[in-house]
């Protein structure tokens, strides 16, 4: 009779690959594939984009670069939005939005011996970046608005605020990568260049984190 075990996400894996998922040190499930294309490319072009679009800010000569880096930030948040509903799974907003207890839990656990560990976005990561789409577009926007001349002085003050913020975010963003980084002796960048990422170490694939539980079955 043939033995799977199946995950907290219903998912079931053959008695071979729990041999040799058990067989790695530690036990751990290894690498799985967390981040497709489509977030990885949305994820650098957008990073460049705002990159662009903050050093060009000032510049009467390269208006237009830091214009078209607007709109470029602009069509990729739309797309992350639309392909956070209908995406991959570790893509969906529904895989990565927790209630703010959640929040509180895993940033409580990172200073202790076992900081919760999360396959795909922790919580907090998570709200950072529904923070980083949102201030974004907004500051896309409100630049399309001072270009076309619209609200005035009040509204360039405004778009700069907003880029501001976005810088402040995308800091404590990076911060949160390197700690979670050295916590978890992953690189997180690199899993964003290749799509690869460790699982949590109880094998569970879809966001959960460490400690989730796993059961065996018998077809």
């Amino acid at each position: 009779m043939r033995t799977a075990m199946t995950t907290t996400s219903g998912a079931s894996l053959s008695r071979e690959a729990v041999d040799a998922a058990l067989a790695r040190p530690g036990g751990g499930m290894g690498p799985v594939r967390v981040w497709d294309p489509v977030v990885r490319l949305g994820h650098w072009t957008l990073a460049g984009a705002f990159a662009v679009a903050w050093v060009t800010a000032d510049s009467e000569s390269w208006r237009l670069v830091h214009v078209w880096a607007g709109y470029v930030m602009a069509a990729v948040i739309l797309l992350r939005l639309v392909w956070g509903v209908v995406g991959t799974r570790y893509a969906r907003f529904s895989s990565f939005l927790h209630r703010p207890a959640a929040v509180l839990a895993y940033l409580k656990s990172l200073p202790t011996s076992r900081p919760q560990h999360w396959t795909g976005h922790n919580p907090a990561g998570g709200y950072a970046i529904v923070a980083l789409l949102a201030l974004g577009l907004a500051a896309a926007g409100s630049g399309w608005l001072v270009y076309n001349e619209v609200g005035g002085e009040w509204m360039e003050e405004g778009h700069e605020a907003l880029a501001e913020a976005l810088l402040a975010v995308v800091g404590l963003h990076l911060a949160g990568v390197a700690v979670s980084s050295l916590l978890h002796g992953e690189n997180l960048v690199r899993a964003m260049v290749t799509g690869w990422k460790g699982a949590a170490p109880d094998g569970s694939t879809r966001g959960d984190h460490a400690g989730s539980r796993r059961r065996l079955s018998r077809p």
